[in-house]
């Protein structure tokens, strides 16, 4: 068997492994899965009566707006669960055992990531076919669907390579599980729950040019046909950066561990 498909064959046995581990820990996955949930039935039942209007709407007008920032929240929330498996990786010596087993070294990072971007991915569909059940009404396409789809998952892509690389510069599982909490806070600091021309200036000017804006207006411009703009290439490039930063620094850190 040649090189490729060993580390292949390599790169399954560790997606299976994390896979058996969210099926051996549901708790964790119930949590990055109902947090989300329990976040966007608060938004619309409490405020969105309120924030709807000043959209120029109610309810329903607020859940069609608020699902973008709130998938990209649930993804970062899951990048946090990331972090903590692969800092107990990182300190629990499994890593050391792999290093003496003929297996490929790029697999074990593999693992993790295709794990946790299959885990976003079907936590993603259950937030939004509940978004659908409380009035989701979107207007999209099949292919502004697989576009949105697929931005999405550029997106989780870029964010698991972060979480992997911060996990493994964290010297605790403990410290893992707060690195990536400011990432929770970007939707916030963005257009993910209301408009960023109703912030002050300088919140307006750190929401528009920080790097999770783009990423919801694209994806709400998708679904709901409301002007994109040059959104979708400026999300698409800082997804695409981050990813690739992210996995090289993931990379550099595994090999000199």
């Amino acid at each position: 068997m040649n090189t490729p498909a060993l580390a292949l064959r390599d790169s399954s046995t560790m997606v299976r492994r994390q896979l058996k581990r969210l099926i051996r820990y549901p708790s964790m996955t119930v949590q990055l899965i109902i947090t989300p949930v329990i976040l966007l039935l608060l938004f619309v039942y409490v405020f969105g009566g309120t924030l709807g209007a000043g959209l120029g709407g109610g309810r329903d007008t607020y859940v069609d707006y608020v699902l973008p920032g709130i998938l990209l929240m649930a993804a970062a929330t899951a990048a946090t669960g990331t972090a903590v498996m692969v800092a107990t990786d990182m300190t629990e010596g499994i890593i050391a055992r792999f290093r003496t087993m003929r297996i490929s070294r790029a697999s074990v990072l593999t693992g993790h990531v295709v794990g946790s971007v299959v885990q976003q991915l079907l936590g993603m569909a259950v937030l939004v076919g509940i978004a659908f059940a409380i009035g989701f009404n979107p207007n999209a396409t099949a292919v502004e669907w697989l576009a949105a789809t697929g931005l999405l998952t550029l997106f989780i892509l870029a964010i698991t390579w972060l979480s992997v690389a911060l996990g493994m510069k964290s010297p605790t599982p403990e410290a893992a599980s707060n690195a990536p909490m400011p990432l929770i806070l970007l939707p916030f600091l963005g257009s993910g729950f209301v408009p960023t021309d109703s912030m002050p200036t300088a919140i307006r000017w750190f929401a528009e040019y920080q790097p999770f804006t783009p990423i919801m207006e694209t994806v709400r411009g998708l679904l709901l046909g409301t002007p994109i703009g040059n959104s979708a290439a400026i999300a698409t490039a800082w997804c695409a950066g981050i990813a690739v930063l992210s996995y090289l620094w993931a990379k550099n850190t595994f090999n000199k561990a």
